[in-house]
């Protein structure tokens, strides 16, 4: 993009850097960092200015999702567009100093502004043109409204500056978010709550915050509303603003209680909910936490079996991805590797292991048998559920992983 805009004849270019360390390398930033202000440097010249202008750790400014911590978004716009925040004469020296200082891996680092003799080399003005690149839509989302919403009210923006504002996507189908984008998103189709809506079968989705638009905004396939009014219900239980590691077992326990109510109420045929523990706590680093974290979760499980069993029902337990299994990072002959001081590595990204798929069904498990075939994923998890509600999958979803005796 920094070449094309250079090829167009744009003269300046500014780049507000959000660092990773989360589904990376936890302190990788320099890794990314250290080539592309190279990059830049062959780049400028003959009138080109481009650089570094600002950043910040991912979970510390910016990139916010699902409304949990709007201070995120609002110190995200401090630094990019304002300018204010401690400074630095670069993005290199930035995260040098700040990892020294607090220790901090690169998701958690505070924010930074680049700037000469005092002054930042790259607020964001009337006139300008400001594009986010990111493709995925839930953490860009909040972003966008502060740029794009002229009516926005969530933090006072001090300052708004007139630009051209647009995502690499549209983030939001439904409310369509932002109003300009890059690039057409995908047309997701036929997916499993609206084939259920259609059927005629009452579903409830419930998680806390920090997953709920997994449950609902991503499983309706990128779309915020409901298919239908009448047959759906989603509770979204606000999770603590805390870092969680400070409180791993997050709120799995209201996350139960409320599916508890929601099984005896006899009123769904299907619920679906997300406890975030694994994901997100795993991706802090912090061994004991994290198992603190699944310690929780465990008690949870018990009690939702319970009932399960109460109602005879069945539940379908897996997840999107690992995480929390692998916890220290290991090299290609599996040594684990270490850091300056002699300490393990931790691993904060998503890990590459096949993940589990139980069908927990103490009733009906004699009339089907269960296929193990290679390949299995999350694809074919919808075709099993609504075969395990007594419907026919409908042919273009993946397999499922039962078949009637």
């Amino acid at each position: 993009m920094v070449k094309r805009a250079k090829a167009e004849g744009v003269k300046t270019v500014r780049i507000h850097t959000l660092l990773d360390g989360r589904d990376v390398g936890e302190t990788s930033a320099l890794e990314y960092i250290d080539p592309f202000e190279a990059l830049l440097a062959s780049l400028n010249g003959e009138g080109f200015d481009a650089r570094i202008a600002s950043g910040g750790g991912r979970m510390k400014i910016t990139m916010d999702r699902y409304e949990a911590d709007w201070s995120m978004v609002e110190r995200g716009w401090q630094t990019h567009v304002l300018g204010e925040g401690r400074q630095f004469s670069s993005a290199h020296e930035a995260v040098e100093t700040l990892r020294r200082e607090t220790g901090a891996i690169d998701q958690d680092l505070a924010p930074f502004v680049i700037a000469e003799n005092g002054t930042p080399v790259g607020t964001v003005n009337d006139g300008d043109s400001v594009i986010f690149y990111n493709f995925r839509g839930d953490r860009a989302i909040e972003i966008s409204k502060a740029f794009d919403d002229e009516a926005f009210d969530k933090f006072d923006r001090v300052r708004y500056p007139k630009v051209i504002y647009a995502g690499m996507l549209e983030y939001d189908g439904d409310a369509h978010i932002p109003s300009r984008y890059l690039v057409n998103p995908p047309e997701i189709t036929n997916t499993m709550g609206e084939y259920m809506a259609n059927s005629g079968i009452r579903q409830a989705a419930i998680s806390e915050t920090q997953k709920y638009g997994h449950v609902t905004y991503f499983w309706n396939g990128n779309r915020s509303g409901k298919f239908s009014e009448e047959l759906e219900d989603y509770l979204e239980i606000r999770s603590d603003v805390v870092p969680f590691e400070q409180r791993p077992w997050m709120k799995c326990a209201e996350i139960t209680d409320a599916m508890i109510e929601a099984i005896r109420s006899g009123k769904y045929q299907y619920i679906r909910c997300n406890f975030p523990n694994g994901d997100m706590v795993g991706h802090t680093g912090n061994f004991l936490a994290t198992v603190v974290s699944l310690e929780a979760l465990d008690l949870q499980l018990a009690r939702l079996l319970t009932v399960i069993d109460e109602v005879k029902g069945v539940a379908i337990i897996t997840a999107d991805h690992g995480n929390s299994d692998e916890m220290y990072e290991t090299d290609k002959k599996g040594n684990l590797k270490t850091n300056k001081d002699g300490s393990y590595k931790a691993k904060t990204s998503h890990t590459l292991n096949p993940v589990p798929c139980i069908i927990y069904d103490n009733f009906y498990s004699e009339g089907y048998e269960v296929v193990n075939k290679d390949g299995y994923g999350l694809a074919n998890v919808a075709a099993t559920t609504v075969n395990l509600l007594g419907y026919e999958a409908p042919a273009m979803w993946n397999e499922s992983i039962i078949k009637a005796k």
